[in-house]
């Protein structure tokens, strides 16, 4: 519920404005929490649809999470006390819907309810692997400690992605000139070329006739085909979302050619990483595994880490297990969790593999990058120069023959 108020600060000074609470009695905690003396609170009316912000527009960031949790770790080192934080951290949130659910937290957080079990309350924002990870903490005592490794983790993790990101933007954007630049001369180019053509009467080659066809159905059952295109990928979009469909989708993507073996360092990698976090952090091999398979992202990888887990609890080793999937994980994975496991530094031996796959999988997107940008530029080039000769041909034979 969202409540008007009025209130003076500790200076004397009027302030007013709106809170959102679940009641009004917690509305007024809120707002002394604030350091306010409330003298007016009043329900607000409800808003017209159209006047309410968009939800879409309020979606909390990776980066929010990140910032949100590196601000914990470090209050928490500073033994402040822990509703003392989730308020603190709520003034300083700027996105409405965000600092909505910390308030929250800290309501809940303050009614005597452990940390992990309020952060499980908000499962879009919180992952299981975040709950864990504070849960594990709750249990060892070393809450601090804990939240220091998941907000290194989770900056790791948004680095490395805004990376791939970052990498695939110009290519993208030369993709859809390409595209744009062919379907415009398509539809408003060739056929005023193919109108004069007509006039002219005369002969013309096979590929110019292909041409100027191709245009004409474009131009005529174009969105047809643009309809069914997005049926299509509607339809195979909710198909590899059935449990059946990802698991074909899974199969598939890691033997696709170049693509497969990249798909496979990069799997490795958060398998890794996220399992080597969650043993830092102090959880049971088993459980960490367990967790690991439902984030690592594909059910080839997911199947493999559970049996793993499976074996784990039989005493059987991690990479005991691994080696019978040779075609899946690479020798040199294999064999530095091997080292790890004798050395009982399974966590720094993860990290290392982490690290070596991390750079291969960077260069091999950066190599992919710089291969790609030239080649669709000379695509776009060849392209567009094969579209104007196939039409310009007849008129320059006709020019060739009058002189």
């Amino acid at each position: 519920m969202r409540f008007n108020y009025q209130a003076r600060t500790k200076a004397g000074s009027l302030q007013s404005g709106t809170v959102e609470s679940s009641s009004r009695e917690a509305a007024l905690t809120l707002l002394e929490k604030y350091g306010l003396y409330v003298t007016s609170l009043e329900r607000a009316e409800v808003m017209p649809v159209f006047f309410r912000k968009i939800k879409l527009f309020q979606r909390i960031s990776s980066g929010e999470i990140v910032s949100f949790s590196r601000q914990l770790a470090i209050m928490f080192k500073s033994r402040i006390p822990i509703v003392e934080i989730f308020y603190t951290l709520a003034k300083q949130t700027k996105n409405p819907s965000f600092k909505e659910k910390i308030i929250k937290i800290a309501e809940d957080v303050e009614g005597g309810g452990p940390l992990s079990s309020t952060l499980a309350k908000h499962p879009r924002i919180f992952s299981q692997f975040y709950i864990s990870m504070v849960k594990s903490g709750e249990v060892s005592g070393e809450l601090s400690e804990v939240l220091d490794y998941l907000a290194d983790h989770l900056e790791r993790e948004r680095d490395f992605r805004s990376k791939m990101i970052g990498a695939m933007i110009y290519p993208v954007l030369v993709l859809i000139v390409v595209l744009v630049v062919i379907v415009a001369m398509t539809l408003f180019v060739i056929p005023k070329l193919g109108d004069m053509i007509k006039e002219m009467e005369m002969e013309t080659p096979f590929i110019t006739d292909l041409v100027l066809g191709f245009s004409d159905l474009l131009r005529k059952w174009g969105i047809f085909f643009i309809v069914g295109v997005f049926i299509l990928m509607f339809a195979f979009s909710r198909f590899f979302k059935t449990k059946q469909g990802k698991i074909i989708f899974d199969k598939f993507s890691l033997k696709f050619p170049i693509i497969g073996g990249f798909l496979q360092k990069l799997y490795l990698t958060r398998f890794a990483e996220n399992l080597s976090t969650l043993i830092s952090g102090g959880l049971p091999i088993a459980r960490a595994l367990e967790i690991t398979a439902d984030i690592v992202g594909n059910d080839v990888y997911k199947s493999i880490i559970l049996t793993a887990r499976d074996g784990v609890r039989r005493g059987e080793t991690i990479s005991s297990i691994l080696e019978k999937y040779p075609e899946d994980v690479p020798p040199l994975f294999t064999q530095m969790t091997l080292v790890g496991e004798r050395a009982g530094q399974i966590s720094p031996a993860l990290m290392n593999i982490v690290g070596f796959y991390r750079k291969d999988v960077e260069r091999t997107l950066d190599n992919f990058v710089s291969f790609l940008e030239p080649l669709l530029l000379i695509f776009l080039g060849v392209v567009v120069a094969g579209l104007v000769a196939s039409v310009l041909m007849p008129i320059y034979q006709v020019a060739l023959g009058g002189i």
